[in-house]
């Protein structure tokens, strides 16, 4: 496999919710720790972990100590996990891609995107991206659900500099819909389902029963 490396978005205030959506518990796991397990069970490495608003919260739930997490998270490898804080989070969500990427070695292949609000991105999903990419050989591999092109993402080094370069308060689904010859697609429908609001993780619990 690449060597390809993930950023965990995890630094919004969860306003609309209420209360932290990176605390909320589905299937005995809090979202950030499943959007974390995932990246690691995939073979992304290293993991990087944006926090911001609730950060030394967030950091206690992952529990993460000398920048290890479980080596069972990664099949028996132990993945680099190295959380970082974006101070700037109020500003938009390309201030976190931002200073993920500023975390990432050069010699790293690719990373891939997620936000950890996806209940349903598991490793299973993360390596198909990286199994399109090393297939298609496209710089930008983008989950496809209602209708629209999202994360998690996958994007090669090429792709570092404009996503570094990303206009404020704008995503990196900005760099897939003005270069969409460049993006290969991974259908994954259960992307669609996120947590913004109470009635989202309602929705979410009640369909788990």
């Amino acid at each position: 496999m690449r060597n390809v490396g993930a950023i965990i978005l995890a630094a919004g205030g969860s306003s609309r919710l209420g209360r932290p959506k990176q605390l909320l518990t589905f299937r005995g796991e809090t979202l950030v720790r499943r959007a974390v397990r995932a990246a690691a069970e995939a073979g992304c490495d290293p993991v990087i972990l944006v926090v911001g608003a609730m950060s030394d919260t967030i950091r206690s739930e992952i529990a993460i100590r000398e920048s290890r997490i479980a080596s069972s998270w990664a099949s028996g490898v132990g993945a680099r996990t190295i959380v970082v804080e974006n101070t700037e989070w109020q500003n938009g969500v390309d201030t976190s891609i931002r200073r993920g990427l500023e975390q990432l070695p050069e010699s790293l292949e690719a990373v891939v995107l997620i936000a950890c609000d996806q209940p349903f991105v598991d490793a299973s999903v993360i390596a198909e991206l990286i199994a399109a990419y090393e297939k298609t050989g496209k710089p930008m591999i983008a989950s496809s659900y209602a209708d629209t092109l999202g994360v998690p993402a996958l994007f090669d080094h090429c792709c570092f500099a404009d996503l570094l370069a990303l206009p404020a308060g704008f995503g990196a689904k900005t760099l897939m819909t003005t270069q969409p010859n460049d993006v290969a697609v991974v259908a994954f429908e259960l992307g669609a389902i996120d947590i913004d609001t109470p009635e989202d993780f309602e929705r979410l619990t009640a369909s788990a029963d």
